[in-house]
């Protein structure tokens, strides 16, 4: 089977998406499905549903192949910290991993109410992704407790397996494009990664809305898009996943079994 690889769009959001519309057409002209990893109520600014238009480009998405993504409810992370080690997870590595610290009913709620939205518009959706990709004990608990299927970190998407999570390997590049040196060493740190994941099965892309305002970040984009295009198959993630679920039989793909999450930032403890 030919290598995979995902375009996958973080916090898309009304307020967001102007950023990444003339990315997604691009990818459309070149017969690239996005995966778009949506937020209910992005920072508190209101509920997607408000908005038609949003709406309206989002449905024209599905609609070409892609697919919506459960991504937290407000990704917004307003909890307070406890010790250093939480302090680097949730204040240096993002400063919205909504998910990371909130009890077990408080993300189910937020789970429940997100996944109400999607039914009302009539928007499938089997995935979630944690704002930073942090997922706290009872975050995890809670997604256990819904009928979305998959979650991913990083480098790994985590997919139900009976009563746990079988984990897959998928690395996903990433930016911090936040200031000048970090778009010079996120550019350098990428291009090593596309060396070091050439011969992987699965390979992401994970763009971010502050991506799109940089031309040195958003260049990288649309050329590791057209280059990946020569070797690989793009797919969304939940395509992706029944293309690789016949490889993952007859193996034990690394079933999950420590429900917490890991300092470093990886969201998750795989054994």
């Amino acid at each position: 089977m030919k290598a995979l690889f995902s375009v996958v769009l973080h916090d898309v959001a009304p307020a967001t998406w102007p950023l990444y519309a003339d990315f997604a057409a691009r990818a459309a002209a070149l017969g690239v499905p996005l995966t778009l990893l949506v937020v209910p109520d992005y920072h508190g600014q209101g509920t997607f549903d408000r908005d038609p238009r949003f709406c309206a480009a989002i449905e024209r998405e599905l609609a070409r192949g892609g697919e919506a993504v459960l991504h937290g409810y407000y990704h917004a992370d307003e909890l307070p910290c406890h010790g250093p080690i939480d302090f680097v997870r949730r204040r240096l590595f993002t400063h919205e991993g909504e998910f990371a610290a909130i009890s077990e009913q408080e993300a189910l709620a937020r789970l429940e109410q997100g996944l109400a939205l999607f039914a009302c518009l009539g928007w499938p959706v089997e995935g979630f992704v944690a704002p930073g990709w942090l997922l706290g004990e009872g975050a995890w608990r809670a997604l256990a407790r819904t009928p979305l299927r998959y979650t991913s970190s990083p480098r790994r998407v985590y997919v139900r397996a009976g009563a746990g999570w079988r984990s897959i390997e998928a690395p996903s590049l990433v930016w911090s494009a936040r200031s000048g040196w970090r778009r010079l060493v996120s550019q350098v740190v990428n291009e090593r990664w596309l060396r070091r994941s050439a011969n992987r099965p699965w390979l992401r892309l994970g763009l971010h809305p502050v991506d799109m305002r940089h031309e040195r970040s958003r260049r990288f984009w649309e050329r590791t898009t057209r280059a990946l295009l020569a070797e690989r198959m793009p797919s969304t993630k939940v395509d992706a996943l029944r293309h690789l679920a016949a490889l993952q039989q007859g193996s034990d793909g690394g079933v999950l079994v420590a429900q917490q999450a890991q300092a470093a930032g990886d969201a998750v403890r795989a054994l």
